[in-house]
């Protein structure tokens, strides 16, 4: 028998029987999705933690948490594997907030001991100058009385020495744009970035974490310190080795009005090393 034109070819043997299984079937392509949520969730209380002043450890711990999570979910999104692209970048944006406000805290913490620190000395400095010890008899006028030495004042690119060989430069302040996600910057501002260098030209070596530096305007107001994505500022980390050398740059934020000169006070390391200034013109 001859089959007609494009009439389907048939087996010999006829249909296959009822109720035999047909072809397996290739299972559904499995969404991994839930790196980008947890990123997001993540993110929200890390963001919470680190606008609490004693808490903003734990909040910079989940931001870290947070910006990982999210570049992992982000990753995942890109290559078709999960849905939650939305979340996994919030989470990356909520996370690195996390971290800028925790290092923001932690800088105004360290800062107000230094300030602690350099009253106590004032203090102790004028308790010390103001008792004398009592005239002997027939002893001519007395002596006068001994005057502070303030701390060594310098041009920003001057370098200050200390006496066991260390050294502290600061260069002259730069023009700076931070980022969109800048914390400690408020737009209309004048934005400026320095980069300090530390020299340890001693026989010790120095832990440089606390070379926190303190800068005011010309009004006598203090500029906030500026973190962003861009690596607005870096701070000292670790220990300085003897004859080693370590650069860090610091921005700060200076309101659009600011003119004249502005202030910058920097020590090697917090209750070891007096502070010098250096002062000169904002940009």
């Amino acid at each position: 028998m001859t089959l007609p034109p494009n009439a389907p070819d048939q087996s010999p043997w006829g249909p296959p029987p009822a109720g035999l299984p047909g072809p397996p079937m290739q299972p559904p392509h499995q969404l991994r999705n839930g790196l980008g949520i947890g990123a997001l969730v993540v993110g929200c209380v890390g963001l919470f933690f680190g606008i609490i002043p004693f808490l903003f450890w734990l909040g910079g711990i989940l931001g870290v948490v947070a910006l990982v999570l999210g570049i992992v979910g982000h990753g995942r999104a890109r290559k078709g594997e999960a849905t939650d692209k939305a979340q996994a970048v919030t989470g990356i944006v909520l996370g690195s907030v996390a971290i800028a406000a925790a290092l923001v805290w932690l800088v105004v913490i360290i800062t107000a001991v230094k300030d602690v620190r350099d009253d106590i000395e004032r203090e102790q400095g004028r308790s010390e100058g103001a008792s004398t010890a009592p005239a002997e008899p027939g002893a001519g006028a007395p002596e006068p009385e001994p005057t502070e030495t303030g701390p060594a004042t310098l041009a920003f690119g001057g370098t200050h020495t200390y006496e066991d060989g260390v050294k502290v430069t600061v260069s002259k302040p730069r023009p700076y744009r931070p980022d969109q996600f800048a914390a400690g910057h408020t737009r209309g501002n004048k934005a400026v970035q320095l980069t300090i260098t530390i020299v340890n030209g001693g026989k010790k070596a120095l832990d440089i974490t606390t070379a926190l530096p303190d800068v005011r305007d010309g009004q006598g107001a203090r500029a906030s310190q500026i973190f962003d994505g861009s690596r607005a500022s870096e701070p000292f980390q670790g220990t300085l080795l003897p004859g080693k050398q370590a650069k860090a740059n610091f921005a700060f934020s200076l309101p659009a009005d600011a003119t004249g000169e502005i202030q910058l006070e920097v020590g090697p390391t917090v209750l070891t090393y007096d502070n010098a200034i250096w002062t000169g013109p904002a940009s």
